[in-house]
């Protein structure tokens, strides 16, 4: 961190704070979250750094703010800020949203459609959330999925390899990311029931990110069927929250 970041850090945290009752309220619900008081100061920091926009006059209130920070800052706890870098806003919509989108196929023709969506991550843009889907949704974790997206997108187009730390084989994480999805992707296709959401079968960026919020949400589970995977997401992010 340079030392006009340093400064800017100390500042923020000298001029405001998140009080306990505010904390209380919007960490409470959220029983995955490190316990850790630096947790608090780094949503502190990111609520200092980004925007807040509700859409379709969505009031985005204090609470809702934390709750988004707290959740987005649980896996850069050990990494730093400075891993959300590059864009500022995060939109905020009651429900789900609807998007347009259009690919042109090797023939030339263009298709169009439409999705709907809880959550969408964009490429030096903003996060684009559904509220709904993040305080009411307990299947999934829209924050940390999103969240997850914009660190993979670091190196590039979201592949589902983000920048790895110094020391970690790019080898290994391939080889134990690759043989998990290819045997999900084997179990969705053939209709079995899959612990993780069958959406992680979309692409191995999808996978990364579904997965993502399983290491947090649910550590020992992840650790006990993607033992391989959670081993490289531990050394990805630095934390380990299934303990030893």
């Amino acid at each position: 961190m340079g030392w006009l970041s340093e400064w800017r850090r100390r500042r923020v945290l000298a001029r405001h704070r998140i009080d306990d009752a505010l904390w209380q309220a919007a960490s409470a619900p959220l029983k995955f979250l490190p316990r850790a008081p630096k947790l608090r100061e780094l949503a502190l920091l990111f609520l200092a750094e980004k925007e807040f926009t509700g859409a379709h006059q969505l009031p985005v209130t204090d609470v809702m703010r934390v709750s988004i920070a707290a959740q987005a800052c649980t896996p850069i706890l050990e990494l730093g800020l400075d891993w959300y870098r590059g864009w500022r806003g995060i939109v905020v919509y009651p429900g789900d949203f609807r998007v347009r989108r259009q690919e042109v196929d090797e023939d030339g023709v263009v298709h169009e459609w439409e999705d709907d969506l809880a959550g969408e991550a964009m490429p030096g843009g903003p996060v684009v959330l559904s509220w709904d889907a993040a305080a009411h949704d307990p299947a999934i974790n829209v924050v940390i999925h999103e969240f997850a997206h914009k660190l993979d997108m670091l190196n590039g187009e979201a592949d589902g390899v983000p920048p790895l730390h110094a020391g970690m084989d790019r080898r290994e994480w391939r080889a134990a990311f690759a043989e998990a999805y290819d045997g999900f992707c084997d179990a969705v296709d053939r209709g079995r029931d899959t612990w993780l959401d069958p959406y992680a079968a979309e692409h191995p960026s999808e996978f990364f990110a579904v997965i993502s919020e399983a290491f947090f949400r649910e550590p020992h589970e992840t650790k006990r069927r993607y033992p391989d995977v959670y081993e490289q997401l531990a050394l990805f992010y630095r934390q380990n929250p299934a303990g030893s």
